[in-house]
C-alpha cells in the first residue's frame, strides 16, 4: 500500500494550493459481514484515517482518504450448530486508500446541516490470519486453506484488490470553517476470502503434500473441540457460502477543516447560528 499512501500524499498537497479544499480526521469503527458473522455488533474494532477533500460545486465534493481498521470473525460468537463447531475464526488489519464523489441534499452555504451521499473506487490491502491451539498467530493465504493455487482448485486470492465504497450521513457546520458528519460507508467486494472462507473443504492429501500439516490444520478445526468430530471432511463437503461476497464497512465521526476560506463564504455571523444569507431564496 506506500504507492497508495504515496499518491494520497501526492493528491492533498496539490490541492493545499487550491480554494475550497479541506483536510479531515474520521474516527469510528470497522465491522465485517460474512461467513463468520451473524450479529455484527459482535465483531466491531476501531478505525481511523485521515482525508483531502475538494469542492467543485455547491453540493458536490470530491474527497481522498486514508484508512486504517481492524476486522475479525468467529464461529464460537454464532448460535448455529452448524456454524459454532465448525470453529473457525480470522482476524485481518485493512488498509485503504479511496477517493469518493460526495453529493449534499440541501447548499451549505444556505444551511447549517445536510444529508449527504456518497460512491466512489476504494484499493485496499488485507491479510487474514488466525491462532493455532498454541496460540501463535498464523497467516491464511499462503495455506491455501480450500486448495487455492493447487490444481484442480481456485486460483489463490490476491491480497490487494479494488473495492466499491458507498454510503451516507449527515454533515454539520460547526462554524465557517469546521464541519463534523456522522457517516456509515460500505465497501462491496469482489472477493469472499476476506475471511479466508468461502466454498469447500479440499482434499486433506492435497493440503498435506503441497502446503504441509499447517494448512490441514487449520482449514477443519472441528476436531479442537471436545464434542467435535475427530475425522477431516471428504474433500468438496461444504465449507463455507460463496453465495454472497464478503463486505466490511466503516462507521463513525468525519471532522473537516476549511483551508484557504471558509466552508460558507464567511456567511455565518455567530448570532445564534444564523446565516446572513438565509435571506435570500434557499437552493435545492
Amino acid at each position: 500500500m506506500r504507492k497508495f499512501s504515496c499518491l494520497f500524499l501526492f493528491l492533498t498537497f496539490a490541492l493545499l494550493g487550491q480554494s475550497q479544499v479541506q483536510i479531515g480526521l474520521f474516527g469510528g469503527i470497522s465491522n465485517y459481514v460474512g461467513d463468520m458473522t451473524e450479529k455484527v455488533y459482535k465483531n466491531s474494532n476501531g478505525a481511523i484515517g485521515i482525508t483531502a477533500g475538494y469542492q467543485i460545486l455547491n453540493r458536490v465534493n470530491l474527497r481522498a482518504g486514508f484508512t486504517y481498521a481492524k476486522v475479525n470473525g468467529a464461529d464460537s460468537l454464532i448460535g448455529q450448530d452448524d456454524i459454532r463447531t465448525r470453529n473457525l475464526s480470522f482476524q485481518s488489519k485493512i488498509s485503504e486508500f479511496s477517493l469518493i464523489a460526495e453529493f449534499t441534499t440541501f447548499d451549505m452555504s444556505y444551511k447549517r446541516w445536510s444529508p449527504y451521499v456518497f460512491a466512489g473506487l476504494a484499493v485496499y490491502h488485507f491479510n487474514p490470519y488466525t491462532f493455532d491451539q498454541q496460540n501463535n498467530k498464523v497467516f491464511l493465504n499462503p495455506l491455501g486453506t480450500e486448495g487455492q493455487g493447487l490444481p484442480g482448485y481456485e486460483e489463490t486470492y490476491s491480497l490487494t484488490q479494488l473495492a466499491l465504497p458507498f454510503g451516507g450521513g449527515i454533515k454539520y457546520n460547526i462554524n465557517d470553517n469546521v464541519r463534523i458528519a456522522l457517516e456509515v460507508g460500505l465497501r462491496k467486494l469482489f472477493t469472499d476470502y476476506l475471511d479466508d472462507v468461502s466454498g469447500n473443504y479440499a482434499d486433506a492429501n492435497d493440503l498435506f503434500t503441497n502446503r504441509g500439516q499447517q494448512s490441514v490444520d487449520l482449514s477443519y478445526r472441528e476436531d479442537e473441540l471436545a464434542t467435535g468430530d475427530p475425522n477431516y471432511p471428504a474433500k468438496g463437503e461444504t465449507r463455507g457460502s460463496p453465495k454472497y461476497k464478503d463486505y466490511y464497512y466503516l462507521t463513525g465521526l468525519h471532522l473537516t477543516y476549511q483551508l484557504n476560506g471558509s466552508n460558507n463564504e464567511g456567511s455565518f455571523n455567530g448570532k445564534k447560528g444564523k446565516n446572513k444569507r438565509y435571506g435570500c431564496p434557499t437552493v435545492f
